[in-house]
This record gives C-alpha cells, structure tokens and sequence, in this order.
C-alpha cells in the first residue's frame, strides 16, 4: 500500500519524506489555507519534496470550469492530480480529463454507488472519506470493503486512495483489505512508528548501557 501524505505544510511534507514514509501528497483548499500562502506556490514547493503523485483540488462546480482548472493544475508539473468532487459535472469533468491524459482524483466519496460511477468516467483515484462517516455513525471501513470488491470484480484501474484517516486503526485496516493508497495526516504517521513497548524496550536498552564498563 502506498502511503501519501494529507498536509499543505511544507515542513511536515519534510519530515514525513525525510522518514522515508511517503510516496505521495495530497492537499484540499482547507489545508491550502491554513498555510497562509498562494496555491500555486505551495504546490511548487511540494513537487520539489516528493517525486510522487500530488493532488490539488479545483474549485468550480461545472465541467468546463474544473476541467479548465484541472489543465492549469497540470501544467504546473508531471505529478500534479487534478483533484474533482464527486458531482455529475465532476464526472464528466473526470472523463474529459482522463481523454487529454491528466490524472484524476475523484474525491468526497461516500458511496459504494459513487465509487463505480468515477470508475467508470476513469478517474486515476477515488478518495472515499472513512472518518467523515464514522462522525455519522456508520461505519467508513466497511465502504473501502465494498469498493474493494466491486473494482476487482470489474478489473477497475481506478484505485482506492483512502481520505479522512483519523487513527492507525484506519490505515491498519486500509492495509488489510488492500486498499492501494492511504493519505494520512502527519499527526497520524508520527503514531505509527511509535509503540510503548519499543519505547520501555529502548529505555532499557539505555540503562544496561550505561552499566557496561568504559
């Protein structure tokens, strides 16, 4: 599985590419913002940390709009994807734009139902949002689940980049039903490398050291 990661923030992208834990990034207006700083700058800076897909959303809601968006967006870099929301306008913006060769992320999916659509207009990911349905009391998993089989029952390319990760209990199941991508906040990959027992295990790793003859 693919690990990207979920941040605008160039220091955090750093250190998470430093760790030699990702292999790509992806972004949304909200993370842009927090930044503070021009779209088009923080995806120049991206593009120079991670040599791997990075996806930046447009903002139109109608297909000429996003599609327009999207050739800009690529234009910017090879590993630039055009990220489109899950609307009718956006599928078939999502089909225009896998005609002209630019790479797609379909995203804010929240249905088996939606997920086959975007397969079908070609979308290069789908981006199923887990923990948004997990703050409606259904269970997010069990979606990456269904979307993993329906794609292989069909041979869909299309693949499963899993958004909205909370916990390392998400990308542990993600991994485990073989979902292709997990986008993850820095906050979260910094929880996957840690374990109590690793910590005790150093601590007295550390304290024999220091009674061994110098």
């Amino acid at each position: 599985m693919e690990i990207f990661i979920d941040s605008a923030d160039i220091k955090e992208i750093k250190e998470a590419a430093a760790m030699g834990a990702i292999d790509g990034v992806t972004t949304n207006p909200s993370l842009i913002a927090k930044t503070g700083r021009k779209f088009e700058e923080v995806l120049k800076d991206i593009v120079e940390i991670v040599d791997g897909p990075i996806s930046a959303e447009t903002i139109a809601l109608d297909c000429a709009g996003i599609v327009k968006e999207g050739q800009t967006l690529a234009k910017i870099h090879k590993n630039i994807v055009v990220k489109v929301p899950l609307i009718t306008e956006g599928l078939k913006a999502i089909k225009e734009l896998t005609k002209q060769g630019i790479k797609t992320n379909c995203t804010l999916c929240f249905s088996a139902n939606q997920a086959l659509l975007a397969a079908k207009a070609g979308a290069t990911y789908i981006s199923p949002f887990v923990g948004r349905l997990d703050d409606i009391s259904q269970t997010g998993m069990d979606l990456i689940e269904e979307l993993r089989q329906i794609y292989d029952n069909y041979n869909f390319s299309t693949k499963i980049l899993v958004a909205s990760i909370r916990n390392p209990i998400h990308f542990k199941e993600s991994a485990l039903i073989g979902a292709d991508v997990a986008t993850v906040p820095f906050s979260v990959i910094q929880q996957l490398a840690k374990h109590t027992l690793t910590d005790i295990g150093l601590k007295k790793f550390l304290e024999d050291w220091e009674k061994v003859p110098k």
